[in-house]
């Protein structure tokens, strides 16, 4: 194993747009009275009359963007009232002016309409999309076993829960077995390979003996799925790990994914692992897959990441030093297992604020039994 120091954390925000499919900031809701009042004490405070009866056509459509139909007919209702009000001198409009003004209010909630049928379509096809994918990536227990576990998963695609990374921890007769891996791309084109995989996976943990035989069954699911694919390429990087009845040794096998890190006290430590190929490709026999056999302590947590991590570079070019990040940021809070993910997370958007990548990260700290 490889020892790493610790650096202290660089500094940054991670930002995310309301353009980009939050909801609407405040201040997007308050802008339509805010204008409203602003126009009103501009007329009342000034001696002449202003020329800015013309901006209370804008707030109708304003109050599309954050208001119900009915909100909307109101907001127009009082625009065309304010137009008749002597004490603003409101440009003193025609009836030209009038209709120009009750036509953009009645067309806006015309749209303000729309605008809420098709959110509402929206958000039960939502609904309906967070469902499914729960189904295929259900969140991760806080316990598997004889494992407290911990994971986070960002999927490079906004609005989706699951992507081109996966992983799964599951109790079995031959002990705690972990998977955790990238498919071939990204998004919704890469849910399928991973059904496949993860499908794959939870049968070969109640049925293969050994941790190699559990990759080769992935290998040859992905081999038979691209068998009938003209012009297939499809392949996956995996990571698996099997932990002793005892939780005293770990098994890892490592097809062609970044290696688990092992967090022992104060310090991070790459297993050294003889990795295979990626998955696909087509094994030629699981028995000449190696499996790395390590010895575990009390205390000890097992690190596993996506490329989406390591990869991730700052605006030099340079990557994301997970591991001599993680020494640093494991040891804040070693109690808090759940809160590790958060904090690389929150570390690496900081270091490169434009991930474009699946992220996966996995704890998994195995309970030991006391010393006799």
């Amino acid at each position: 194993m490889r020892k790493v120091s610790a650096r202290p954390p660089r500094r940054g925000e991670d930002r995310r747009s309301w353009l980009s499919g939050a909801p609407p900031p405040r201040w997007v809701r308050m802008l339509p009275p805010a204008l409203l009042v602003a126009i009103c004490a501009a007329t009342l405070i000034s001696r002449d009359p202003l020329d800015v009866g013309f901006l209370l056509g804008a707030i109708p459509p304003l109050a599309v963007l954050s208001y119900s139909p009915l909100a909307t007919a109101a907001m127009g209702g009082v625009v065309v009232a304010l137009l008749h009000v002597p004490a603003f001198q409101l440009n003193r409009p025609g009836d030209t002016d009038l209709l120009t003004v009750a036509f953009v209010a009645a067309l806006s909630v015309f749209v303000s309409f729309v605008r809420s049928r098709r959110d509402a379509q929206l958000d039960l096809e939502r609904t309906v999309a967070e469902a499914a994918q729960r189904a295929l990536a259900p969140l991760l227990p806080e316990r598997v076993g004889t494992v407290r576990c911990a994971g986070l998963y960002r999927a490079a695609q906004r609005g989706t829960l699951v992507g081109g990374d996966f992983f799964d921890v599951r109790d079995g007769p031959f002990g705690v077995r972990v998977v955790t891996g990238d498919v071939q791309g990204h998004g919704l084109s890469a849910v399928s390979t991973v059904a496949s995989l993860l499908g794959a996976f939870r049968e070969a943990v109640l049925d293969q003996p050994d941790l190699a035989s559990v990759a080769g069954r992935l290998d040859r699911r992905l081999t038979v799925d691209s068998a009938d694919a003209r012009h297939a390429e499809l392949f996956a990087t995996a990571a698996l790990l099997e932990f002793s009845a005892d939780c005293r040794e770990v098994r890892v096998v490592v097809c062609g994914n970044p290696p688990p890190l092992l967090l022992r006290g104060a310090e991070a430590a790459e297993l050294e692992v003889s990795p295979w190929t990626p998955l696909g490709l087509g094994l030629a026999d699981a028995g000449a897959i190696e499996t790395r056999t390590v010895a575990l302590r009390p205390g000890d947590r097992l690190f596993l990441a996506s490329d989406g991590v390591v990869e991730a570079r700052d605006g030099s070019g340079a990557f994301y030093p997970l591991a001599d990040r993680l020494a640093v940021l494991s040891g804040e809070d070693r109690g808090a297992l759940a809160g590790l993910p958060e904090r690389v997370w929150a570390d690496l958007v900081r270091f490169s604020p434009d991930v474009e990548d699946d992220v996966t990260m996995l704890v998994l700290a195995p309970s030991l039994p006391p010393d006799p």
